[in-house]
C-alpha cells in the first residue's frame, strides 16, 4: 500500500514538474521574449544578454547559468536539493530551446500589456506547480535558499527581492519595459501562492455553546468530520467549559452551520480560512 502511494506520488511529482516547465517556457517564448519584456530571475539575466548580445541565444545563457547555480546549490545546500531541483534546471531551458522555434508564437497577441498579463499568469501557474511537488526551477531560487541558509531571510521575501533587482538593473536600458516586468512579477508571485495551496485550503470552525457535546457528536457522525474539544472559559460568566473545533472541506461549511444551528441557536461560531491541512484526524476530500 505505501509503495503504491509512493508510486503515485512520483508520478504527480513528474508530471507537475514537466508540466509546470513547459508553461513557464511557454509564457517566455510566447509573451517574454516576442515583446522584449523585462523578466526576473536567470531568464532576466538572459534576456539582458541577448540585447546586449545580438546573436546571444537566451536559452544558453539560461541553461549555463542555471548549471553554475545548481552546482554552488549542492555545495551550499546538499545532494537532496541538487537532486530535486536538476529535473527544473534542464527541462526549462530544454523546452525554451525548442519553443522559440516554434513558427509564430510569437504572434498570439500584438498588445505588450495583453502579453505581460498572459506572462504573468502562465509562469505563475507553472511555477506554482513546480513549487507545489517541492521542485524547483532552479536559477534564482538557489539564491534565495542559500540567503536563508546563512543569513536566515524568509524564501519568498528574497524570491521577490531578487526579482525587483534584476528586473530594476535591466530598467536602466528599458524603462517601459520594466513596468511590464514588474507587472508579470506581480501576477506570478500571485498566481505561485494560489496554485501551491489550491486544493488543500479548508476552513476551522470554532463552537462555544453550552450544548458542546451535542455539537460534537453532530458533527462527528452527520459530516464524518474529525473534532477536537478545547478547554475554555467563557469572559463574561467566567464559565469553565469546552469548545469544539473542527476543521472542515469549504462546501461542508454550510450543512455544519446549519446543523450548529439547530442545536443551539444561540451557539458562538467562528469560522476561518487556514490555508493548508494534513495529519491523523483530518479526513480529505
Amino acid at each position: 500500500m505505501i509503495q503504491k502511494r509512493n508510486r503515485k506520488q512520483l508520478i504527480l511529482t513528474g508530471c507537475c514538474v514537466f508540466l509546470g516547465n513547459a508553461l513557464l517556457a511557454f509564457g517566455i517564448a510566447a509573451f517574454i521574449l516576442p515583446h522584449n519584456i523585462l523578466s526576473d530571475g536567470t531568464t532576466g539575466i538572459g534576456i539582458a544578454l541577448s540585447h546586449i548580445f545580438p546573436k546571444f541565444d537566451p536559452a544558453i545563457a539560461i541553461l549555463a547559468l542555471n548549471m553554475l547555480l545548481l552546482l554552488i546549490g549542492l555545495l551550499v545546500l546538499g545532494k537532496k536539493f541538487f537532486f530535486t531541483t536538476i529535473a527544473g534546471s534542464l527541462l526549462y531551458p530544454l523546452f525554451l530551446a525548442g519553443l522559440e522555434r516554434i513558427p509564430n508564437i510569437g504572434a498570439l497577441t500584438d498588445d505588450p500589456t495583453l502579453a505581460a498579463i498572459s506572462a504573468g499568469l502562465i509562469i505563475g501557474v507553472g511555477m506554482g506547480l513546480t513549487m507545489r511537488v517541492g521542485s524547483s526551477t532552479g536559477g534564482m531560487d538557489i539564491v534565495a535558499l542559500i540567503a536563508h541558509r546563512w543569513l536566515g531571510l524568509p524564501i519568498s521575501w528574497m524570491v521577490n527581492l531578487l526579482g525587483v533587482v534584476v528586473i530594476g538593473l535591466q530598467a536602466f536600458w528599458y524603462p517601459q519595459k520594466a513596468l511590464l516586468g514588474f507587472l508579470v512579477l506581480i501576477l506570478e508571485s500571485i498566481l505561485i501562492e494560489q496554485v501551491i495551496i489550491v486544493g488543500k485550503a479548508q476552513v476551522q470552525v470554532f463552537v462555544i455553546s453550552d450544548r458542546y457535546d451535542e455539537i460534537r457528536k453532530t458533527l462527528l457522525h452527520s459530516l464524518n468530520a474529525g473534532v477536537t474539544m478545547t478547554m475554555i472559559e467563557t469572559g463574561h460568566l467566567e464559565k469553565k467549559q469546552q469548545g469544539v473545533l473542527c476543521v472542515l472541506h469549504p462546501r461542508k461549511l454550510h450543512e455544519a452551520t446549519e446543523l450548529i444551528r439547530k442545536i443551539d441557536p444561540e451557539a458562538f461560531v467562528t469560522v476561518t480560512k487556514i490555508r493548508e491541512v494534513h495529519g491523523r484526524g483530518f479526513i480529505e476530500e
